[in-house]
């Protein structure tokens, strides 16, 4: 028969090793050794305890700032970005803005500069002088222009009288002398008996065109010999008469061309053969022999001007020539220049011509 265990001692062993397993969760608990534990530097623990302890409180330091940044600098780039928007929007407004400032500062200064030099005492006698020199310039020249534009007007309606049918045919007309070009829509009296001065050649043109005669060329339509007459192409625009520009377009007469003459009524028909420019001075064009009615229109030239003068030749083709009869012999001086226009305002204020 075996001998018993002792089971109280056993009870009593398993109640340490429970107690001591308690005390040492408790022990673990409240970071303390327990007995059975293997022995343990206590100055380590604590120094590995408080290092735990300054890691943790800047790892936790460090996540909140990371986070509060985060926030921050991601805020600030959202501000950023609504900033940059109201930004390309505000300045396109903003130069539409200095646009229009601008625009109502020049329109400002102009209104201003506008106010001062129509108070300044200077402004007044600038445009009086300005003025006074266009009165004057178109007092001088105004036959330039007049002239020019009368040069490259239409002729217009001609007169019914003047559309010659049979230019050959012996026709008989009215007792008025006159000049009738249907080409360039002339018709004009002719004025007989004039002195070949320049005064008397003036006075005349005021009622019409002039027979210019001289020696050598003192013919009437009708006789053998040149009749020659004088008329404008351009004039002073203010001195008197309605015949000033009669000339104005007598350039465009081309060879061929018919030319009328109604004396003591009888219609002579010429037929131009050439036109040359002269001098003033070179009265010898219009004194040459000749066994032909020739008929000669004179008139200054270029237009506007008294620098030369148009010679436009044609002779009589109806009625017959071959019975036209010598011109009556005159006398008369041989100083004798080609008539031009009327002095100019600064020509009769300064005597130049």
């Amino acid at each position: 028969m075996q001998p018993k265990k002792d089971t109280s001692n056993q009870h009593d062993d398993k109640r340490d090793a429970a107690t001591d397993l308690v005390r040492g969760q408790l022990d673990a608990l409240y970071n303390k050794p327990t007995a059975n534990d293997a022995p343990k530097d206590e100055h380590n623990t604590a120094k590995q305890t408080q290092d735990e302890q300054v890691t943790r409180y800047h790892a936790e330091w460090q996540d909140y700032y990371q986070k509060y940044y985060e926030q921050y600098y991601v805020g600030h780039l959202h501000q950023a970005i609504e900033d940059a928007e109201k930004g390309k929007l505000s300045a396109e407004e903003l130069r539409q803005k200095e646009l229009t400032n601008l625009r109502e500062k020049i329109t400002a200064r102009a209104k201003t500069s506008a106010k001062r030099a129509r108070r300044s005492r200077h402004f007044i006698p600038v445009i009086s002088g300005f003025s006074v020199a266009l009165i004057v310039a178109f007092l001088q020249y105004n036959q330039i222009l007049v002239s020019n534009v009368l040069a490259y007007v239409s002729p217009g309606a001609i007169d019914p009288q003047n559309i010659i049918v049979d230019p050959s045919a012996n026709v008989r007309v009215g007792p008025e002398p006159k000049l009738i070009i249907p080409k360039i829509n002339v018709d004009v009296p002719v004025v007989y008996g004039v002195g070949y001065d320049q005064k008397s050649q003036l006075n005349a043109m005021k009622k019409g065109v002039a027979h210019f005669s001289i020696p050598g060329a003192n013919s009437i339509p009708g006789q053998i010999g040149n009749t020659v007459i004088s008329g404008h192409s351009s004039n002073d625009l203010f001195d008197p008469g309605d015949y000033k520009f009669i000339f104005a377009q007598l350039n465009k007469m081309k060879k061929g061309d018919s030319i009328y003459v109604n004396y003591k009524s009888t219609r002579y028909t010429y037929t131009i053969t050439k036109k040359e420019v002269v001098l003033p001075s070179q009265v010898d064009k219009l004194t040459y022999s000749t066994k032909k009615p020739i008929l000669t229109l004179i008139t200054c030239t270029p237009l506007g001007t008294a620098e030369k003068r148009l010679l436009v030749t044609a002779e009589q083709v109806a009625p017959d020539p071959a019975k036209a009869k010598p011109a009556n012999t005159s006398t008369g001086s041989d100083d004798a220049v080609l008539t031009g226009d009327s002095p100019t305002l600064l020509e009769q204020l300064f005597g130049a011509r």
